[in-house]
């Protein structure tokens, strides 16, 4: 590993890498790898102009999401990825409630509020509803009858319906807000296209908030209206929208990519099939766990040096924006032995798929109960199930700022 203080003119500065080997839609870009073993905190020009830095290793992307001298400030960062807007030079604070887009101490006051909402046994106790709603897209599957698109019929829907239930959203309001989440996801929107799908979340999520102050009800949304928080309605509007659009958009993309994985891997799908099984829910899983790991369906996590920080032998200079790779994180070696190979009976643990620090996900037990439900019970419900079209015919997302497929075509034999 080279540990390097040589200026940055002298090694050049390079945009993220995000173009995945041809025929491997699983595997990172393999620039990435070879960033990792030889310039691990490397030069990196962010598409506003920016020259910052890109982390590869595991251990340094823990530090840096760990450590309080790296910020989350959306007037300060630097975003990686081309989106709306990125070529200007104005960057502003993170609107009231968009708290994964800010510090200590308006961070921690709104993590504190939403913490006790996403318990493991609160995602536990959910559990019966996940089944139910899995039972019923696996029926709506087998009416309808080969061939399906995965994704619209069952990795889109479940996730969907259980965050819809879990803030008190009607699903009738599904495609509304999925549209607008998908506009917002997308590279190279226009900023009006932006602008547009923004107003329209927030004008959703302000109908919502004023229905629930009307009319309480047994669900998190009317929680934060009507507890104690002190949440103001235009801080409500942004929370709802940060939890609605986080609790459906990442594991829809995993549990669809996850079903591809296992198929090109039928040796690690007879695992699945006909090994122990999944882990009791709430508890860690090997399959889940290394799917998170193998797949990691975030590009990077941006972060801000607040301060001059050295890094991995680099000096980090205050204002320069660092992203972690989340991908080459989870395909260390040092961390992971054999890291390119998809392997249940790896040891759990260690991958930083739902991040690190005070900023790790707090859906994550959510999105690990969804995965263990709706996986095995794919595979049970259809033994069968095979891909319908040749693997490198699968649309990948590599226009969104979250991996994964846009369509997943999937058949069976139907039973006589």
């Amino acid at each position: 590993m080279r540990q390097s203080s040589d200026p940055v003119q002298e090694r050049p500065a390079r945009p993220l890498p995000t173009e995945r080997p041809a025929g491997c839609p699983f595997d990172p870009p393999s620039e990435l790898a070879t960033l990792r073993e030889e310039d691990p905190v490397s030069p990196m020009l962010y598409p506003d102009g920016h020259i910052g830095w890109l982390v590869t290793e595991h251990v340094l992307t823990r530090q840096v999401l760990a450590d309080a001298r790296f910020g989350a400030r959306a007037d300060l960062v630097h975003s990686p990825l081309p989106r709306a807007g990125a070529g200007g030079s104005v960057r502003r604070p993170a609107p009231p409630g968009v708290f994964s887009q800010m510090d200590p101490p308006q961070h921690t006051r709104y993590r504190r509020l939403l913490a006790g909402q996403f318990t493991v046994r609160r995602m536990r106790l959910l559990a019966d509803n996940v089944r139910e709603i899995t039972a019923g897209r696996l029926d709506a599957m087998e009416r309808q009858g080969p061939v399906v698109d995965l994704v619209e019929q069952y990795a889109l829907p479940i996730p969907s319906l259980v965050i819809c239930e879990l803030l008190g959203v009607p699903y009738e309001d599904r495609d509304r807000f999925q549209h607008d989440t998908e506009v917002l996801m997308r590279m190279g929107t226009s900023r009006e296209e932006t602008i547009a799908a923004f107003v329209a979340v927030q004008e959703h999520m302000a109908e919502l908030v004023a229905a629930k102050r009307a009319e309480p009800a047994d669900d998190l949304l009317s929680d934060l209206v009507n507890g104690d928080g002190g949440l103001t309605d235009e801080e409500l509007i942004n929370v709802g929208g940060v939890l609605l659009a986080a609790g459906f958009e990442t594991t829809a993309n995993m549990i669809a990519l996850g079903v591809f994985a296992l198929l090109r891997h039928p040796d690690q799908l007879a695992v699945l099939r006909d090994g122990p099984g999944i882990t009791e829910l709430g508890h860690a899983d090997p399959i889940v766990e290394e799917l998170l790991r193998y797949l990691s369906v975030i590009p990077g996590t941006v972060r801000v040096a607040m301060e001059d920080v050295v890094l991995g032998g680099q000096e980090i200079k205050a204002g320069q924006s660092v992203t972690v790779s989340i991908p080459a994180a989870n395909r260390d070696p040092e961390q992971f032995p054999d890291p390119d190979r998809l392997d249940f009976g790896r040891p759990v643990g260690g991958h930083v798929a739902f991040g690190h620090g005070i900023h790790q996900c707090l859906g994550q037990q959510l999105a690990r109960v969804e995965m263990q439900i709706a996986l095995p019970a794919l595979f049970e419900r259809f033994p069968g199930l095979r891909l319908a079209v040749p693997p490198e015919e699968v649309p990948m997302r590599t226009d969104m700022l979250i991996y994964g497929v846009h369509r997943l075509p999937v058949t069976w034999e139907p039973v006589a």
